[in-house]
């Protein structure tokens, strides 16, 4: 029975929020549950025809765009952080990428926001530098409207579905003025341990695993252990879901694929951390040529965060390599983030599913497609060809990253920072697939702390046991 006090609000703040909780069974379980839903959407509200709307609340919030005031005390926020855990690898990195070495008036804040977080970076800081945060955009109209939206459509609980976007601190600002418990879904199984300060303090936390509120605790240690539940991630859900199932001779004819060969994937990275993406695709089409590597085709997936312009060239070169280029459409434009304005389809979770559940090994830089394919209990190749001596983009850094340090250390991958090693770990994996089977099956279970096909309720329990 539903209760009259357990009336939920939804913030989802762009595309990969739409993928996790709307592209789920997560809303269809939460309706069953909570009395009112209300969806506050940093989407258009054309984004959701397929809401039922006498059961969904659906709000298109406006557009905030920073000052230069709002982002000073962010951005001080966000170095203090990174300053108070700088004995973690991948937050020293972030910590170094951030620095600017120019003279421009932004160069100039930056380094004065390195300079004050050098002494002042204590948890108390940080709380400290977050009110004046709140301060600077108090008096905002943007903010003001947001004020009034939650007013108008007030709920008894506020669910963030990502933790990092700048502008749910205006939001999270009006919660805490309304008196509306705040809880917050951590996006990704690397935003805690390499990443900077979330936007806001929230009252409790969604994770994926044990691991995560360990990590979650040891970096936010004002945060309470019985605010935080383990409820898995809803991105995966998908993958045990009926309606996405393409069938393997569909999945053939979609990339007009070689039924007889076996099927090497390879998955990108977006341009800003995948510079060396065309340089691994050419390294195995080469070996696929020249018969390095074992008889087999090699099928590209993209990142939907980019479209196809950067591998043109390769495209020409190698015209026996198959695309898949996911299908995110962009709701809307002239958005100062367009990236977040993309939705993926359900078309393209049932080719990204069959990809997966097709393929015969997949090969990535690092990524948290890994797990993707880990679930289907296909190898894994992760490369890493660029250090500081080559020249290349130095993505063998990332190898010492707390996330990867785990990965690494499990043995459910292969790793490749070169040509041969690549090529050894492709024949290896094409003759015995079944190599680090249980190394795999045993990183899954410490990365996702649910069984996918109960994670969408897991959310809606530890959201209800809130209230």
């Amino acid at each position: 029975m539903k209760a009259d006090n357990n009336s939920l609000g939804i913030v989802i703040t762009d595309g990969v929020g739409f993928r996790n909780f709307v592209l789920s069974t997560f809303l269809e379980k939460a309706a069953n549950d909570f009395s009112k839903i209300m969806i506050f959407s940093g989407l258009p509200i054309s984004a959701y025809p397929q809401l039922d709307s006498s059961i969904f609340n659906i709000v298109e919030l406006p557009v905030f765009v920073e000052t230069k005031q709002n982002w000073f005390w962010r951005k001080l926020k966000e170095i203090a952080h990174l300053q108070n855990h700088r004995q973690n690898p991948g937050i020293a990195d972030n910590y170094q990428m951030n620095r600017s070495k120019g003279r421009s008036p932004h160069a100039i804040l930056v380094k004065a926001v390195y300079g004050i977080s050098r002494f002042f970076h204590s948890e108390k800081n940080i709380l400290f530098f977050e009110k004046l945060q709140e301060t600077s955009f108090a008096n905002d109209p943007i903010v003001k409207q947001y004020g009034e939206i939650l007013e108008n459509y007030k709920t008894d609980l506020l669910f963030f579905t990502h933790q990092r976007p700048p502008f749910i601190a205006t939001l999270v600002y009006w919660a805490k003025k309304l008196n509306i418990p705040t809880a917050s879904f951590i996006f990704s199984w690397d935003n805690l341990a390499s990443k900077g300060r979330m936007a806001a303090t929230f009252n409790y936390f969604l994770v994926w695993s044990d691991l995560m509120k360990t990590e979650l605790l040891r970096f936010y240690p004002l945060t309470h252990a019985q605010h935080i539940s383990v409820v898995g991630t809803p991105q995966f859900e998908p993958y045990v879901l009926p309606e996405y199932e393409l069938s393997e001779a569909e999945f053939y004819r979609e990339f007009n694929l070689f039924p007889q060969k076996k099927i090497i994937c390879y998955s990108c990275a977006d341009a800003t951390i995948g510079p060396n993406d065309p340089l691994i695709i050419a390294t195995i089409a080469e070996g696929l040529q020249n018969g390095e590597i074992s008889d087999a085709q090699l099928l590209v997936r993209t990142s939907p965060a980019e479209d196809e312009r950067r591998f043109a060239e390769t495209k020409a070169l190698y015209p026996e390599i198959k695309w898949n280029h996911p299908k995110w459409e962009l709701t809307r434009d002239g958005h100062p983030e367009p990236w977040s304005q993309r939705i993926p389809t359900q078309k393209d979770l049932t080719v990204l599913k069959a990809v997966l559940q097709y393929s015969d090994l997949n090969v990535n830089m690092l990524s948290t497609m890994s797990l993707d394919f880990m679930l289907f209990d296909k190898p894994v190749i992760n490369t890493a060809f660029g250090n500081p001596e080559n020249g290349l983009y130095n993505d063998q850094r990332f190898l010492s990253y707390e996330h990867y340090d785990n990965v690494v250390k499990s043995g459910a991958v292969k790793i490749a920072t070169n040509k041969e090693e690549l090529y050894s770990a492709i024949n290896t994996y094409l003759q015995n697939p079944e190599s680090n089977k249980k190394e795999r099956k045993d990183l899954i279970t410490m990365q996702i702390g649910q069984p996918l096909n109960k994670t969408t309720q897991a959310c809606v329990n530890a959201l209800k046991a809130i209230l």
